[in-house]
């Protein structure tokens, strides 16, 4: 599938394997529905963009992340539905696409079981409750930033179960207290149930706000105060 992929993401750009891309992954799947994945390309200059994918679940691209105003960082964790590669790839301003990744054995049926709070009933009542923590990154008062943390409760249903149709958060925005966009996160339903995502921004601003919308036009809004827990609504 690498060359499917590579023609309908990266359409005829220069792509790169590139060992200043660090995925930190686990070499196995213990569960497939909660794989940890992790990007860190600090180690280039300009990165314009993020994807994380797997080329074999049958929802591949999990992840397009824009880091406007932050570093190009970014852990969370998705749904694996059989052995895969797992990859990520950095688009830095020159058009050049920087490329890492490897086999992951797994069980199978992460993108199409139930999510858990399906089968216990219970995932109305939490829908879009938020949580978030801000820490400061780094000691160096020149190169100050911030590291963000976000939770919020979703189904992420994608659609392969029988009687349950897709449905998932599409879209993430983190925000400056001036309104200027820091981050933006396109999300699919291979993205685990209940999504958690760890971003660096840059500076440390006293607070951020963090919105969300899923595919039913719902939207879920919420302030992290820096360095204290999250005030949601």
């Amino acid at each position: 599938m690498w060359t499917y992929h590579a023609a309908r993401l990266f359409a005829g750009a220069e792509v790169r394997f590139d060992p200043l891309v660090r995925l930190e992954i686990p070499m196995i799947a213990e569960n497939q529905r909660v794989f940890p994945v992790t990007l860190d390309a600090r180690a280039l200059a300009d990165v314009r963009r993020i994807l994380i994918f797997a080329d074999l679940n049958p929802i591949p691209l999990a992840l397009d992340y824009a880091p406007l105003r932050a570093q190009a960082f970014l852990a969370t964790r998705i749904k694996l539905d059989q052995r895969t590669p797992v990859r990520a790839a950095a688009l830095t301003g020159d058009g050049t696409w920087h490329l890492a990744g490897q086999w992951i054995d797994a069980a199978g049926g992460g993108c199409s079981a139930p999510p858990v709070s399906r089968v216990k009933g219970d995932w109305a009542q939490h829908l879009g409750e938020m949580r978030g923590r801000a820490w400061p990154e780094g000691e160096d008062p020149r190169r100050s930033a911030t590291r963000l943390r976000v939770t919020l409760r979703h189904p992420m249903d994608t659609g392969l179960v029988e009687n349950i149709p897709a449905y998932n958060l599409e879209s993430l925005v983190v925000r400056a207290p001036d309104g200027a966009e820091l981050a933006r996160l396109a999300i699919a339903g291979s993205v685990a149930e209940d999504p958690a995502f760890t971003l660096v921004v840059e500076g440390r601003d006293a607070s951020y706000t963090v919105k969300a919308r899923d595919t039913s036009g719902l939207e879920f809004e919420g302030t992290i105060p820096a360095p204290h827990p999250v005030t949601a609504r």
